[in-house]
């Protein structure tokens, strides 16, 4: 039996992009399938959701953000620019938002066709990793999900056409990320047990070899 793990996972979190390459190794090397569930950031579906935060809150992610990826071993760096447009002086976020809607029906397109993962490490390794400046520009995000199998412009192209019935993906994925116990990112829901937090990985693959999950 192929154990299933439901991935709700959005583009503007660091968390979600540590965790990937383990999804990955998981999926490889055991018996495991990892269902995509891309889904938008609370700072787009709640705008004013940080607005009120202590402000030692963004000064521990930060801190934690670049420990995490130290130990982890993988490069990290805060996205330029954000996949999420800030007002920095009110920590609100306009509605009009240009590049993280794209991003997500991306991730979609690419879960239904097969190479939801794939793309999600490979954007996301762009986004974050700091290798480049301006991810956004030139071919870098064309190479990316060409790495991943698949050709950015034809995808651009079907989200176009698309957009409404990805959108209706994408929000049934928020509303069932809720029901699987949380609404943050990256959430790995296993049975019906919910594992919120790259941090929570180690315990996720726990669980499944418990419930009898085999190496490949």
């Amino acid at each position: 039996m192929t154990h299933q793990v439901d991935l709700f996972w959005s583009f503007r979190s660091p968390y979600s992009y540590l965790v990937t390459p383990r999804l990955i190794e998981l999926e490889r090397d055991w018996d495991a399938q990892i269902n995509v569930r891309p889904v938008l950031p609370i700072a787009v579906r709640q705008p004013d959701f940080f607005a009120n935060a202590d402000p030692l809150w963004f000064g521990y992610l930060m801190r934690d953000c670049k420990r995490s990826a130290d130990f982890a071993g993988l490069p990290l760096r805060w996205p330029r620019p954000d996949p999420v447009v800030m007002d920095m002086a009110t920590r609100t976020y306009p509605k009009e938002q240009p590049y993280i809607h794209r991003l997500t029906r991306l991730g979609q397109l690419a879960s239904e066709r097969g190479f939801g993962l794939a793309l999600l490490r490979k954007v996301s390794h762009l986004i974050w990793s700091g290798e480049v400046d301006a991810w956004h520009e030139g071919d870098h995000l064309a190479k990316a999900a060409a790495a991943a199998g698949g050709d950015l412009a034809e995808m651009d192209r079907t989200i176009e056409a698309e957009a409404g019935r990805l959108d209706a993906a994408i929000k049934q994925s928020e509303a069932d990320q809720r029901t699987g116990g949380h609404y943050g990112v990256p959430l790995m829901v296993y049975e019906g047990e919910p594992f919120f937090g790259q941090d929570r990985f180690d315990q996720l693959l726990w669980r499944m070899q418990q419930q009898g999950l085999l190496v490949r």
